[in-house]
């Protein structure tokens, strides 16, 4: 039976950008060329996708601004959702961002290190437009999930739930939820990492990292309460279609826009 007290859930492409071109990886590493950002935008709205995520990935780590031009040219060639994350450091960089046609912006490190940018932008542009990126990898030692900053590269030793919940304080609207220990591998998204925050916040979770087929989809969101799943490899690389994606979750009664 289709699901009809919730939501639709929304399938999301993910454009990581490096160098103006889409790369996908392995565990954040291992990056190869994936096509060109305008190209594969149309392309995924043509075949359904609900959102598109346009990710800087070396932006932080580069200390350099995000590629605007290329946000332009593609909010310009869009008319579904259009989330912008990477290098986005100041409100001004979040004006400018929306400005170039961004329906989101997705905040990671410069959230995590002033959270009250949060805030500031939730405040003038409303929280439906800001988005908090959350990398995260699981501690053996500590036994925990933690926070990892500049595109995984920077530790930070901080409990994830703890810094979702003050997201989610200072205006985050929604959550997307990397699990690094996945990102690529195609095995599933990481369930408990998933259910510790969607049990604990009420803000959506996009789940993010791992997705290898459409059962993933399903399982992100029936077990793990995500209410929207982001994937990369499978759709770039032409594994599954985000048309055939949503039609498997439909029939494991998820109720998805067709």
């Amino acid at each position: 039976m289709i699901q009809t007290d919730e939501l639709t859930k929304r399938v999301i492409p993910c454009l990581d950008i490096k160098d103006g071109r889409v790369v996908k990886g392995v565990n954040f590493v291992n990056l190869v060329d994936a096509g060109d950002p305008v190209s594969c935008a149309i392309a995924y709205e043509e075949n359904q996708a609900d959102e598109v995520c346009f990710l800087d990935i070396t932006a932080s780590s580069d200390k350099r601004d995000i590629l605007l031009n290329l946000v332009e040219e593609v909010a310009n060639k869009l008319f579904i959702p259009f989330t912008v994350g990477g290098g986005i450091r100041t409100l001004d960089d979040v004006r400018s961002v929306l400005n170039r046609g961004a329906d989101k912006v997705s905040i990671n490190t410069a959230a995590f290190q002033r959270p009250g940018l949060l805030t500031e932008a939730s405040e003038i542009y409303g929280s439906q437009c800001i988005v908090c990126a959350i990398d995260s990898k699981f501690n053996h030692e500590r036994k925990r999930f933690e926070v990892y900053l500049h595109g995984g590269r920077t530790e930070t030793g901080r409990e994830t739930l703890d810094w979702g919940k003050e997201a989610y304080e200072c205006g985050a609207g929604e959550i997307l939820l990397t699990s690094m220990d996945r990102d690529g591998t195609k095995d599933g998204f990481d369930i408990n990492m998933l259910k510790l925050l969607s049990q604990n916040l009420s803000i959506p979770i996009i789940a993010s990292g791992g997705a290898g087929n459409p059962e993933h989809m399903s399982e992100a969101i029936l077990r793990g309460g995500a209410d929207a799943v982001l994937a990369a490899s499978i759709f770039h690389f032409g594994v599954y279609t985000i048309a055939e994606t949503k039609q498997a979750m439909r029939e494991m009664g998820i109720k998805v826009r067709l």
